[in-house]
This record gives C-alpha cells, sequence and structure tokens, in this order.
C-alpha cells in the first residue's frame, strides 16, 4: 500500500548530483513529486543509510540544490535506486513539479454525484 501525499510524475531527462557526506556520485531522477524523488543509477558505494545529502537535480532548463532524507533504498542490476523526502525545497522547485503535473479534465468534479 502506498503511503504517498502526492501524486509521482515520471521524468526522463532530470540528472542529479548527490553528496552523501562521504563522496559525490551521479545519477538520473526517474521520478518527482512535490517531496519526494526516486534516484536511479546511482553508484552502489552511495551510503543509503546516511541521515541528510545534499542533491542538486538539472534538467529542463532548470537546476535545484537542495537537502534531502533517504527513506528507501534497493539495487537494480549493480546500481543503486533510492528513494528520498525533500527536507527544505528551494524557490521554484513546487511550482516545476505543478507544471510537470497531469493535467485534469477541469470538469472531473462534474462528473462526481454527491
Amino acid at each position: 500500500m502506498e503511503k504517498r501525499k502526492y501524486q509521482r510524475k515520471t521524468m526522463d531527462s532530470l540528472s542529479v548530483d548527490v553528496a552523501d557526506g562521504s563522496g559525490f556520485f551521479k545519477g538520473m531522477v526517474s521520478d518527482v513529486s512535490r517531496n519526494g524523488l526516486c534516484i536511479t543509477d546511482l553508484s552502489e558505494s552511495l551510503d543509503g543509510d546516511t541521515k541528510k545529502m545534499t542533491v542538486v537535480v538539472s534538467g529542463k532548463g532548470a537546476n535545484f540544490k537542495m537537502n534531502v532524507r533517504p527513506r528507501w533504498y534497493t539495487y537494480g542490476g549493480a546500481r543503486k535506486i533510492i528513494g528520498v523526502e525533500m527536507i527544505h525545497t528551494p524557490l521554484g522547485w513546487a511550482e516545476f513539479v505543478m507544471n510537470e503535473d497531469p493535467v485534469f479534465k477541469k470538469d472531473l468534479l462534474d462528473e462526481i454525484k454527491f
């Protein structure tokens, strides 16, 4: 059962630089929400058990530096996949993600009968 507050949006062209306190790693963002990221293609050396990381998400003409808290990690082949919660989001992040959110029909609520 999913416990996400916000819908995730699949992304295909966002790169990420991750600092875990021990090293720097490159990866890709597979999906985003207003409060979280799923980062793929990371080195197995990344410390998924650290309490806090710094990431710089780049793509679509924008760069966002933020502190994140790892929530889970797993392995996909020889690479690590990690889900993180954003601790402090930079200005413009919410707008960036909202612009990527799927658009719902304006009349969606009109179709619901009470």
